[in-house]
């Protein structure tokens, strides 16, 4: 998974804008600017509470075009005067940085030429506001099945007919004491829980939030949810390494625990619904229709209805809000 994404070559991230009708899969600052716009009314709103002094980071994990970013500043600017933040970007494809380059070429004069970086290690040090929107669910996993000798860690090796094919190594893995039946799959999410860590015990420290947004479940379970797309639709995850994006659903549960284990404050999860609602999505797109054509405000409840809405098209159930806080945020919009 960590090849096929971030390989410095041919990795799927590192040479493509993977992004859109025309790439691979659509994310929901794409489907609307109200998305960004509540998500920068968020971190002004936060960074208010922090007291808003100097020195303050917004930071965004794997920007994509930088759309969120872009409509997030254009809210602040509109809402909140006062709050100008420095602007780092944690991005490693060339692609998608001079995406967002041009996308936040307008903010530069107001906010700051951005900063990007390989890594998050690379961030500096002060209290920081971190937006991390679909980025939880592309960082590796591990999987073991339940079989007769233990839990065996799911691997990827050669069929018989040279193609690539998942297995199973051949000693049970130590020290998985879970229970469960045979055959069942069961992810191991130990990047994200990594930087999730990371992230409360800098927060702890230094202040402020991280706002982490996608797809997973509150409960722990088994199951495979391991899956690729390319085209907008799914796709056999070996068929073309490289060439489809890979993603599994994210344990907010197992983050949760993490957070907490480090002395952070944890927020949620909630479902996307809810958070967008509080935040005041639909209020926001009344005021929209207000001044839109027929043809605009059609659109524009379109979209509500997919961020907000049920079932395999709606990203409002499936998708989840969490945030994790420093000390002083006993309680942050949304939640």
């Amino acid at each position: 998974m960590a090849l096929c994404l971030g390989h410095p070559v041919h990795g799927y991230y590192r040479t493509r804008d993977p992004l859109g009708a025309g790439g691979d899969f659509t994310t929901a600052p794409e489907i609307s600017q109200m998305f960004g716009e509540l998500i920068g009314l968020w971190a002004a709103s936060v960074g208010a509470e922090m007291g808003g002094g100097g020195g303050m980071l917004l930071v965004e994990l794997g920007p994509g075009r930088g759309t969120l970013m872009s409509d997030a500043l254009r809210a602040v600017r509109a809402a909140a005067p006062g709050f100008r933040p420095a602007l780092h970007l944690v991005e490693t494809s060339p692609v998608l940085r001079a995406a967002q380059a041009a996308a936040l070429a307008g903010a530069v004069p107001d906010f700051g030429a951005p900063a990007w970086h390989d890594a998050l290690d690379a961030l500096p040090d002060g209290p920081a506001i971190i937006l991390a929107n679909e980025f939880l669910d592309a960082l590796p996993v591990r999987q073991f099945q339940r079989t007769p000798r233990g839990w065996c860690e799911r691997v990827v090796g050669l069929a018989p007919d040279a193609r690539l094919a998942f297995g199973l190594a051949p000693e049970p893995e130590r020290g998985l004491a879970a229970e469960g039946p045979e055959g069942v799959v069961m992810t191991l999410p130990g990047p994200a829980l990594d930087l999730v860590r990371r992230l409360a015990r800098r927060l702890r420290d230094q202040g402020g939030a991280l706002l982490a947004i996608d797809y997973g479940h509150v409960r722990p379970g088994f199951g495979d949810t391991l899956q690729a797309v390319a085209g907008h639709r799914f796709v056999d995850p070996l068929a073309a390494p490289g060439e489809a994006d890979l993603t599994a659903h994210v344990d907010f549960a197992a983050l949760a625990r993490a957070a907490a284990a480090e002395g952070a404050g944890v927020h949620g999860p909630v479902d996307q619904r809810d958070f967008l609602t509080g935040l005041g999505l639909l209020a926001r797109a009344e005021r929209l229709k207000q001044r839109a054509s027929p043809a605009q405000a059609l659109a524009i409840e379109a979209a509500v209805a997919r961020l907000t809405g049920p079932g395999r098209r709606g990203m409002g159930r499936l998708f989840k809000a969490m945030a994790v806080s420093g000390p002083g945020l006993p309680r942050l919009p949304g939640f």
